[in-house]
């Protein structure tokens, strides 16, 4: 008799950043519901970014929640990256240049 190894459906997680308080769970979900989360993300031009073991650790948290604390450094390391895609800077400003 063989086992049939399934893996875990993927997980998708959304936060949001004000700038001001830290990040908060907006959409999590697996399988479809995971694939759904990413859809949205890319038709509105947000950045994917695919880090299974944080998506994991973030998944825990309910819906409106903020991250805690020790997530810090690796979710600000998730928004720069989104930051950078999109040619911002962490104000949220378009990245000029020659800065005055």
């Amino acid at each position: 008799m063989s086992k049939v190894s399934q893996s875990p459906p993927p997980l998708a997680v959304a936060l949001h950043y004000d700038g001001e308080r830290a990040p908060r769970v907006t959409a999590k979900g697996a399988g479809d519901v995971a694939e759904r989360i990413r859809e949205i993300a890319r038709r509105h031009g947000i950045p994917l970014q695919d880090n299974p073991e944080l998506t994991r650790l973030l998944f825990r948290l309910e819906l409106g929640e903020t991250i805690p604390e020790a997530l810090y450094v690796a979710v600000a390391e998730v928004i720069a990256f989104a930051y950078h895609m999109q040619g911002k800077t962490p104000g949220g400003e378009p990245k000029t240049e020659n800065p005055p």
